[in-house]
């Protein structure tokens, strides 16, 4: 029976405090949310990713070479650690497709000629694999037939090392190898203008020269076998070939992505959650500790007919469980239904077979312990006053506080404040621990917001910086192989060229004692303008005779600065080893780049002065001219369009800006109206008394709102500076969390960042507060003056 009583009355204390209730469990619902969803997305990830590649037979290691003997095979079998080894020939063709005047870009993979592949397997998902004993026949990547409306039996024409071909489709599919499929010198997916291509390995041989013969090789490792093992035995057996430096899987261009994708996820189930359940246990402290404040007389009374202290205390913990219960139940259903959007959007921009978002129990359970330790917390201390109170003392009213001039108040006089203005500054002065944490949690909102608007900015200055700085080039002519510096010239006669310039990629592993890093090394002629690079202060920065200049991210990743020399491992060539003084560092957001003089590079590798791109600036009037004849010319392995890349880096980037601000405006709103409603109740039950009294001694209602609003405005306006403050903490947090060598955010934080960010979190707590003024308007004040306080 007393159970029953005291569930009686907290059934009516949670249906009398029901907005109080419902605004403090949406907080809290907030992060089991973001609990949810990062956790449950996260594995649910990394369980298809793992299923898929064992399935498909990912291989383990990969290397590149420029025309190794199939002879080679057995040797390479042969190596400690090595399960199974499988060659193919890869290469990149240049597309005419229906309907695009511009050409499109496709890397194209062998199948073999018997059977089918033992690594990397592409999983079809409609038609079938091309014929081994047909030339024409091609299976296409899944995306890339999407996005042109490409079905089985259409048509379209490639440039196969200069000769064109009319390719029939003969299906679709999709491989652990290209679950994040980007095309050459592309900074986001383009499945329009790249796709993957299958043909059959004797017609590749054939176009490619290749015949008796392979560029490129995939390893599967024995469970003793070590990738840092395997890797130097596989380069000695390719360098005679031309080979460009085997990689493990943990540098493969698709996995790394992902793996970038896993990242995040991560760190957002460890910025975020924290943040909402500590603003929930302090919103639940106040109200709690409010609740028993004004039910002294109830608690004794309670205790006086033979309630436990326990059971007392049982009974405002049942309160704050029952509110963390509402909020983990409504952050489950969000975290699941937000968990399955993301889990379509990943089979969008990731090239998975599938992706169900089915999050383990132990997902919920994490996020729903993590919420009721937080409303625990919260509630621990009103519970163990309750059950402190002795009913004697609790059955008596509450001795009056005792009010003496402070600092607070002589600082009013000086200041002659009017007397609703003193009284907010005495109602602030008399709780400074709960202003102090209302200061904090709207500053927390303050920061929510500026972590999400902050982005725009940066992206602006991503877009700045890789495009109109540095590279200013209209089009990126990318060769099947380098070539002497006459290439340029015969590009500088074709239709639209207004200027050309040469660039040198080449592969290489840069040492500094113990740390290396593989990267393509950029060599460009000392007066090139087309494409360069900049350091923070967008200065060019031009490589020395003989010097390197490294990206900033690189730079710290060898831990050099300029002035000190590091180890140039040459992977292609004569595979020559170079000491290079690091003459400058440059800010890049892409990648971690290595820049040289290319006339110093040839000196230094003893070859003539060569060129792998070359960068263009194109006449917008002849630019069909020029598509049509890159169509066909001989040579050439693809093409980049830099006005394609920028506008799809605008487009893709500004969807997912736009989303993730509106999620984190709603966020912040939701922590203000917690933080000022509840607050805005708190007092009006306080000083109900109070302001009643006002009210018959001639005080306004506008005066009267004015001391419950002043305060809680007071604290709203105090808490911009240190929001301002939190928010640039966190937006830093996240460009360094968020840094990887794939790309980097420049850390911008622009005057209307600030502004809109308060902008949205004063009208927030404007509009609580309005909510509870109305409730002054209603005040009975005879009803008010007759209860005790």
């Amino acid at each position: 029976m007393p159970v029953a009583v005291l569930d009686r009355k907290l059934i009516r204390d949670l249906r009398r405090m029901w907005a109080q209730v419902l605004a403090i469990a949406l907080v809290l619902a907030c992060g089991v949310t973001i609990l949810v969803l990062a956790v449950g997305v996260q594995r649910s990830l990394e369980g298809t990713l793992d299923a898929y590649y064992e399935r498909n037979r990912f291989a383990d290691v990969f290397a590149g070479a420029r025309r190794a003997p199939a002879s080679l095979l057995p040797e390479i079998r042969a190596l400690p650690g090595v399960r199974t080894a499988e060659t193919r020939i890869v290469g990149q063709v240049v597309l005419d497709l229906p309907g695009l005047s511009e050409p499109a870009a496709g890397r194209v993979v062998s199948l073999p000629e018997i059977g089918g592949p033992v690594l990397n397997l592409p999983m079809v998902v409609t038609g079938r694999m091309p014929d081994p004993g047909r030339a024409d026949e091609v299976m296409v990547s899944r995306a890339f037939a999407e996005a042109n409306g490409f079905v089985p039996g259409d048509r379209f024409s490639a440039n196969l090392n200069g000769r064109k071909r009319v390719l029939t489709i003969t299906g679709t599919a999709l491989s652990p190898e290209f679950i994040y499929v980007l095309g050459p010198g592309a900074m986001l997916p383009d499945n329009r203008r790249f796709g993957i291509l299958w043909m059959p390995r004797r017609a590749l041989a054939a176009a490619f020269d290749l015949t008796g013969a392979f560029n490129d090789v995939s390893l599967a490792l024995t469970r003793e076998g070590r990738t840092e093992e395997v890797i130097p035995q596989l380069d000695r057996l390719l360098a005679p070939y031309g080979g460009s430096g085997a990689h493990g899987r943990a540098d493969q261009a698709s996995h790394v992505f992902v793996e970038g994708e896993l990242t995040q996820l991560r760190a957002l189930a460890r910025l975020l959650p924290p943040v909402f359940f500590l603003i929930s246990a302090f919103l639940v402290n106040m109200v709690l500790q409010r609740i028993v404040s004004l039910e002294r007389s109830t608690i004794g009374l309670l205790k006086a007919l033979g309630y436990s202290n326990a059971a007392v205390a049982g009974h405002f913990l049942k309160l704050a469980a029952l509110v963390a219960a509402i909020g983990i139940a409504i952050g489950w259903g969000v975290g699941s239904w937000l968990g399955r959007g993301m889990a379509r959007l990943y089979t969008e921009f990731f090239e998975f077979p599938y992706l169900v978002f089915q999050p383990r129990a132990d997902s919920y359970a994490i996020a729903a312990a993590a919420g009721l330790a937080a409303a625990g917390f919260g509630a621990l201390q009103a519970a163990r006053r309750a059950a402190a109170l002795p009913p004697a003392i609790a059955m008596a009213p509450p001795a009056p506080p005792v009010y003496r001039r402070g600092p607070v108040d002589r600082l009013a006089v000086r200041a002659r404040l009017s007397q609703p203005a003193m009284m907010v500054l005495r109602g602030i002065a008399r709780w400074p621990g709960r202003a102090a944490f209302s200061v904090l949690a709207m500053a927390a909102a303050v920061a929510m917001l500026m972590s999400a608007s902050f982005f725009p900015d940066s992206l602006d200055a991503i877009i700045d910086t890789s495009f109109f700085e540095q590279n200013r080039q209209d089009a990126m002519l990318i060769l099947a192989g380098d070539r002497g510096d006459d290439v340029v010239d015969d590009v500088r006669h074709l239709p639209g060229v207004l200027a050309a310039e040469p660039l040198l990629a080449v592969p290489a592993i840069l040492r500094n004692g113990t740390l290396s890093r593989r990267v393509a090394v950029e060599a460009r002629d000392a007066d090139a303008s087309l494409s360069r690079v900049t350091d923070g202060a967008d200065r060019v920065v031009a490589p020395a005779s003989e010097g390197i200049v490294l990206s900033d991210r690189l730079a710290e990743r060898l831990a050099v600065t300029p002035g000190d020399t590091l180890r140039m491992e040459v992977l292609t060539g004569r595979r020559e080893t170079l000491d290079l003084t690091v003459t400058g560092t440059a800010r890049i957001h892409f990648g971690l780049g290595a820049y040289m003089d290319r006339a110093a590079l040839s000196r230094l590798l003893r070859v003539p002065p060569q060129a792998g791109i070359v960068n263009v600036a194109l006449d917008p009037a002849q630019a069909d001219a020029l598509y049509g004849a890159a169509k066909t010319i001989p040579g050439l392995a693809t093409t980049v369009l830099l006005y394609q890349t920028r506008s799809s880096f605008r487009e893709t980037i500004g969807e997912n800006v736009l989303t993730s601000t509106i999620v984190y405006v709603i966020i912040a709103v939701l922590i203000t109206v917690g933080v000022t409603y509840n607050g805005a109740r708190i007092q009006l039950s306080e000083r109900a008394r109070e302001l009643a009294s006002l009210r018959i001694i001639g005080f306004t209602r506008a005066e009267v709102s004015f001391i419950l609003m002043g305060e809680l405005m007071a604290l709203t306006i105090a808490a911009q500076p240190v929001g301002w403050v939190l928010g640039w903490g966190f937006a830093y947090a996240q460009v360094v969390s968020f840094s990887s060598d794939l790309y980097s955010l420049p850390f911008v934080m622009n005057p209307a960042t600030y502004a809109k960010a308060s902008l949205v979190v004063l009208a927030a707590s404007a509009a609580s507060a309005l909510i509870v003024r109305r409730r002054i308007d209603r005040l009975d004040l005879v009803a008010v003056m007759k209860t005790r306080e």
